[in-house]
């Protein structure tokens, strides 16, 4: 019998498995559940709903010492030996962050990240990237609103006419999607831009104006994500988002690339010549930020402009997020389980997010990028 255990994360309100996919694991793959107590509770979860569905709600060493396999949503420190003889099943951003993985190389642990996660159809309900972003997006869309000093939506009123504010999105992945039609919902005319000429489709569909610079550079197998550009095309782009950040009443960045700083796409420059009362909320603020101001964490001002770097909107909306991640985490180990122990290192979502097998780093991705 598997025995999985869940951890508090102080600094995460999220927690990835929800009473409902508890029981699942009970039931179905025939697990043993230990959770140190109250990890639910930010999330909306209560020991009693973990109790009633049959699993152990002890203290952190009793789930230390008892599970042989442990979920966790964001990299822990653990202490010395605390994870000896242990499979981790985590979101780690590896790539980016690789110092990371030495908390883990030890000769008796197996990683598994999760953002490695290949983007392939039979893995799309395992992909906690996806689900994240679509949150992300939403929820900087409804946080510039409460930053702005001024509606959203066109209002007739008896005083006069009030006219929809501009919202530019940039980055048409899941998070930049999930931010259009969220702000086409509330009202917003939008436009937003994506080096992939693909996504102008997606774009268009959901109602925004699709900004393009030609000559990006494109490459199919970076699994939807864009890529880095030449010179020439990115000083054509500066002068094309330029133009329009400085119309612009909302800017919601969203542009990242794996393993690499956020390319930069709002100027400094563009920032001062924006209204005062103007919003930028930057999602990429991680890994450095498209916002030439951005600090990660923080949400300051600058000639009246608010710019809030948040790479983690989701976890603001902690019970979603969970429920979405509880889903992930029980398809990736049902896949997992279901496959035969001689298969895996065969499968390609299995070895995809294989990080540290018995204290080696084991990902190509991430031993090409420690090499280089």
């Amino acid at each position: 019998m598997n025995k999985l255990g869940i951890l508090i994360d102080e600094k995460d309100p999220r927690v990835c498995l929800n009473p409902a996919f508890a029981k699942r694991y009970i039931n179905d793959l025939k697990c043993a559940i230990y959770m140190e107590s109250n990890a639910g509770l930010k999330a909306g979860y209560t020991n009693a709903d973990f109790s009633a569905v049959g699993v152990t709600v002890c203290d952190r060493q009793t789930v230390l010492s008892e599970a042989d396999l442990l979920l966790t949503i964001n990299h822990i420190d653990f202490q010395s030996g605390e994870i000896a003889n242990k499979e981790v099943i985590s979101i780690l951003n590896p790539l980016f962050y690789p110092e990371r993985l030495e908390t883990y190389m030890l000769p008796s642990v197996r990683l598994f990240s999760l953002d490695l996660m290949p983007r392939t159809s039979k893995a799309q309900s395992m992909d906690v990237l996806s689900s994240m972003a679509s949150l992300a997006g939403y929820k900087s869309v409804i946080k510039a609103a409460d930053l702005q000093s001024n509606v959203i939506p066109m209002l007739t009123t008896a005083a006069g006419t009030v006219k929809p504010l501009k919202v530019l999105v940039l980055g048409a992945g899941v998070a930049g999607l999930q931010a259009i039609a969220t702000a086409k919902r509330l009202g917003a005319v939008v436009d937003a831009f994506d080096v992939r000429k693909s996504a102008g489709e997606e774009i268009k569909s959901l109602g925004a104006n699709f900004i393009e610079v030609e000559g990006a550079a494109e490459n199919q197998q970076a699994g939807g994500y864009a890529i880095e550009q030449t010179q020439e095309y990115l000083d054509r782009q500066r002068d094309m988002i330029d133009k329009y950040v400085r119309a612009a009443s909302i800017v919601i960045c969203t542009a990242n690339i794996p393993g690499k700083k956020a390319p930069l796409l709002v100027q400094e420059e563009s920032v001062k010549n924006m209204k005062p009362g103007s919003v930028i909320i930057d999602l990429a603020a991680e890994q450095g930020g498209n916002c030439a101001l951005t600090e990660n964490d923080r949400l300051i001002e600058v000639n009246g402009v608010r710019i809030l770097g948040e790479s983690f909107l989701a976890r603001e909306l902690a019970q979603t997020a969970s429920n979405l991640l509880s889903a992930n985490y029980f398809n990736f180990l049902k896949h997992y389980f279901d496959t035969a122990a001689e298969n895996r290192a065969e499968d390609p979502i299995i070895s995809g997010c294989l990080t540290i097998d018995n204290g080696v780093l084991v990902n190509d991705r991430i031993v090409t990028l420690v090499n280089q």
